[in-house]
């Protein structure tokens, strides 16, 4: 993020003060989903938030199909019980590294922000051996609101650069 150098020092701070609370939420966010607290996931999302996850051919293109399209906190949770209680996969782990936000403009209450994202997958022992693999790559476009004095998502789409999902995605990116 760069701070306009017209900006006087008040509002360089707050710029600065939001840049860190916008890194701070991606690094709860990917923390709660690389240590398998998926329940933690909706509470990152206001009530009617939304978790988008689309191929970048589709987002450049306008075209609305997803991969995954979540439109409430409820829908989010419902996806943590099949996660959690239904799905039937083989076990791994995840890893989140999160570039630093860049902030993309302030409409009334509502911040825009994006950052870069890779996600890395190690299936543990077993064939997988514990080999380490790119999974997903991309960038997360997002709209942020204060609820409380807290900062959330009011919208995430993760547009995904990767051509191919290896085998199904199961947990979110």
């Amino acid at each position: 993020m760069t701070v306009p150098l017209d900006l006087g020092a008040d509002a360089k701070l707050e710029m600065l003060f939001l840049h860190h609370e916008i890194d701070q939420l991606n690094a709860a966010y990917a923390a709660a989903l690389d240590e398998q607290r998926f329940e933690a996931w909706p509470q990152f999302f206001v009530e009617d938030g939304r978790y988008t996850l689309q191929a970048r051919e589709n987002f450049e293109r306008a075209l609305p199909l997803a991969l995954m399209a979540l439109e409430s906190r409820g829908m989010m949770q419902d996806r943590v019980y099949g996660i959690t209680q239904t799905i039937y996969h083989g076990p791994y782990y995840t890893r989140h590294v999160i570039s630093a936000a860049r902030f993309v403009a302030r409409q009334g209450d509502v911040v825009k922000a994006e950052s870069s994202y890779a996600v890395f997958r190690t299936k543990p022992g077993g064939s997988g051996g514990g080999v380490s693999e790119v999974y997903n790559v991309g960038r997360y476009i997002d709209e942020l609101v204060r609820v409380e004095g807290v900062l959330m998502f009011k919208s995430r789409l993760a547009v995904y650069d990767s051509e191919m999902v290896l085998n199904s995605l199961i947990y979110p990116i």
